[in-house]
């Protein structure tokens, strides 16, 4: 897939399938190329509401907000107020430190953030700490 970034406008080619495998992001590309066909849609956006239409910036913040204040009260409702507070806390921009965060190489993640140095995907979007083996 091919795709280009937002601030800098840099190409990049995402692999949808490691071999034979297909990732989790070609399946939900496929589940929603699926959606698209059986319901005619004729747009060329990949995400649309459920009639097809254009999703807008402000109606993904609206379902964004939506979903984090459910999931936030389910989470006060079941007793746990500490996880209720930090989901409240998370907001639509955290996604890209997260998507560093998630990837193990830093060299695959600066790369897919668009950045020319690996240090500034370090310093500034990987929020965990260093993936270590324990000594037994």
């Amino acid at each position: 897939m091919l795709v280009g970034q937002g601030k800098t406008q840099k190409r990049l080619r995402i692999r949808l399938h490691n071999g034979t495998a297909a990732s989790n992001l070609s399946t939900f590309l496929d589940g929603l190329l699926d959606r698209k066909t059986m319901a005619e849609i004729r747009t060329s956006n990949l995400i649309t509401n459920k009639d097809g239409l254009r999703m807008s910036y402000a109606m993904l913040r609206n379902r964004w907000d939506e979903a984090r204040e459910k999931a936030a009260m389910k989470a006060a409702t079941d007793g746990d107020t500490t996880l209720a507070a930090t989901i409240r806390q998370f907001q639509f921009r955290d996604i890209r430190p997260k998507a560093a965060s998630e990837i193990e190489d830093l060299t695959d993640a600066s790369r897919l953030l668009g950045h020319s140095k690996e240090e500034t995907t370090k310093r500034i979007y990987r929020r965990v700490g260093e993936i270590v083996k324990p000594t037994k």
